[in-house]
């Protein structure tokens, strides 16, 4: 269920969340009453933390993912600036450079298929429908959200620093001479906010 309108304010940072379908039930993310959208997206975050299963611990599928976010980047239709997989949900900080509801389609729907193709599953929806998306207001904030997404393993109890774990911006370098172009760009051309 829908809780807000997706909005997109062009040439501004986006913190995206999505997770795996069935990863929680509407009522595990929504308490009776109104909440405010950080709150409840904090009660979603820590549902899905908790969680210590889900498709994305499996090796193939979280390098497909990984992959599909990098790829988005090379193509241009983004410029990423930082990621995790954690077992059910993605968190993702970038900047789009083509309409949000497009990139999530052909992202979500790419990784979906070629992922349900890895574990020999058919017709079965992969990702949730919705997603979790904020648009980033200033340098602060970015920054804060940048440390939130790496950190979030750590957070969760997986691993003792942000490094050690693998499916994130933080723990995934690749030392590909065009991941080292990419990244020289990206330092050089874009500054956040």
């Amino acid at each position: 269920m829908r809780r807000l309108p997706h909005i997109y304010p062009e040439g501004r940072w986006l913190f995206l969340t999505w997770h795996l379908h069935g990863a929680l039930r509407f009522s595990e993310c929504a308490p009776p009453g109104r909440i405010l959208s950080g709150e409840a997206f904090v009660l979603m975050d820590r549902k899905l933390d908790a969680a210590r299963s889900g498709f994305l611990l499996q090796e193939a599928v979280a390098g497909l993912v990984v992959a599909s976010l990098r790829h988005g980047a090379e193509v241009g239709n983004y410029e990423l600036a930082a990621f995790v997989i954690m077992s059910n949900h993605v968190h993702v900080l970038l900047l789009p450079k083509v309409p949000v509801s497009l990139l999530m389609k052909s992202l979500k729907g790419y990784t979906a298929r070629e992922a349900n193709k890895l574990l020999g599953r058919t017709g079965e929806p992969f990702w949730q429908k919705e997603s979790y998306d904020h648009w980033v207001r200033d340098q602060g904030e970015w920054g804060r959200i940048k440390a939130y997404i790496e950190n979030n393993p750590v957070k969760a109890g997986l691993v003792l620093s942000p490094e050690d774990y693998w499916w994130s911006s933080a723990g995934h370098v690749d030392t590909t001479v065009d991941a080292a172009r990419l990244e020289a760009r990206a330092t050089t051309t874009s500054t956040p906010i």
